[in-house]
């Protein structure tokens, strides 16, 4: 309807709409200014969607949106098609004042690299709080989270709850496990499934040299990429000393690698040990 800022503004004064909780404005032409109006009025307190579609939102709009003290309860907010870069992004899935977002839509935005990976990681966020609310957040098993995904659930306060983790079949390259190796977050881990990834020698041995991972008892690595270098940084791991199972099959691992690991003197718990080097 093209209100523009000037009717954003008088949106925002309105002493009828008191207990608004949907807002759809898309498509209007608003700027900043008026976002800025939007996010500052006490009248939008009960809001719980707010669409800004297709207007003239930038950076500073969007941290008007990120910072505001009476928005507290939107559920849904859809940006898409505004001018919001990663300096925006940021802030929004950041936000400690929007902690009731459960939808943040940035569809084309002129956003970076780091912006829509930041975006991306968002939503596996909101998707891990519901899977800690069923009490499934333990079995990721066929999710195809990739690394980003790892680093979303790396950043959630929750994960250092977790006891068991299964992370089969979601397409992990060296660098997930580069950084869950060096997080502290998982230091209740007694089970660890990495099967059906793309983990190499690189991976191996980044968890072999894990302080996060000590009380680790069941590894598995089934179907990666794992060759002769990686068996020998595992079986040589000080870190890894409590593994009671340590399971290796279908992975590149030749004769040096399996006699390093049989004659290890480090991994001393083990009582499963599963190589299967076919």
């Amino acid at each position: 309807t093209e209100i523009g800022d000037e009717g954003a503004h008088a949106l925002s004064h309105s002493k009828i709409l008191v207990n608004l909780k949907n807002l759809h404005l898309g498509k209007n032409n608003i700027t900043d200014k008026g976002v800025k109006e939007i996010a500052s009025a006490k009248i939008f307190s009960h809001l719980e969607e707010l669409d800004l579609y297709r207007n003239q939102i930038g950076d500073a709009g969007a941290i008007a949106l990120a910072n505001s003290k009476t928005l507290i309860n939107l559920k849904k907010l859809y940006l898409g098609f505004n001018f919001i870069k990663d300096k925006g992004a940021f802030h929004l899935t950041g936000s400690n004042n929007l902690k009731n977002i459960e939808k943040l839509e940035m569809l084309n935005n002129p956003l970076g690299i780091k912006g829509k990976e930041e975006c991306t990681k968002f939503d596996f966020k909101q998707n891990f709080k519901k899977l800690k609310q069923s009490g499934t957040l333990n079995n990721l098993e066929n999710h195809y989270i990739g690394d980003l995904g790892v680093m979303a659930l790396l950043e959630l306060p929750f994960s250092s709850e977790l006891t068991e983790l299964n992370l089969n079949k979601n397409n992990l390259t060296d660098e997930a496990i580069i950084a869950l190796s060096k997080s502290m977050r998982l230091s209740k881990l007694v089970s660890l499934n990495l099967s059906e990834n793309q983990i190499s020698d690189k991976g191996a041995y980044a968890l072999a040299n894990s302080e996060g991972l000590i009380n680790l008892k069941f590894l598995i690595l089934d179907y990666n990429y794992i060759g002769d270098e990686g068996a020998e940084a595992l079986s040589k791991s000080r870190h890894l000393s409590n593994l009671e199972k340590l399971s290796l099959e279908e992975n590149q691992i030749g004769p040096i690698g399996a006699k390093a690991l049989a004659d290890s003197k480090a991994l001393i718990n083990l009582k499963y040990p599963i190589f299967g080097f076919h």
